[in-house]
């Protein structure tokens, strides 16, 4: 199944990765930034935390990680790499840890359902 992606999200994402215009009307970025965060929203699955619903500050945090994730493939898409990585980050690691353990409480029924 493929993730789709708003124009709106979309725009956030292209300014969250500080990409101007001319990177913004480049299909190769678009094609890129849409790979990357069908590539994020996969790997937060997999870890086990679904996207949350709009308008809450679980979807906030969702949003930033994936932003983060984006991001981080964006700037790592050749073939040097750097000695540490995103989820080395403490903070990106405790936002995503605390996603996964409220994942699912019956308390906080606020993801979507797929």
């Amino acid at each position: 199944m493929a993730v789709e992606i708003s124009e709106e999200r979309l725009a956030e994402l292209l300014a969250y990765c500080r990409l101007g215009p001319e990177e913004a009307a480049d299909e190769q970025t678009i094609a890129t930034i849409k790979s990357l965060y069908a590539a994020a929203v996969g790997y937060l699955e997999e870890a086990g935390i679904k996207e949350p619903k709009e308008g809450t500050s679980r979807k906030a945090q969702y949003d930033l990680l994936v932003n983060a994730l984006v991001l981080d493939g964006y700037d790592r898409r050749g073939t040097h790499m750097e000695a540490t990585a995103i989820t080395e980050n403490p903070v990106f690691r405790r936002m995503l840890t605390q996603l996964k353990l409220t994942e699912g409480l019956v308390s906080n029924p606020d993801t979507t359902t797929s």
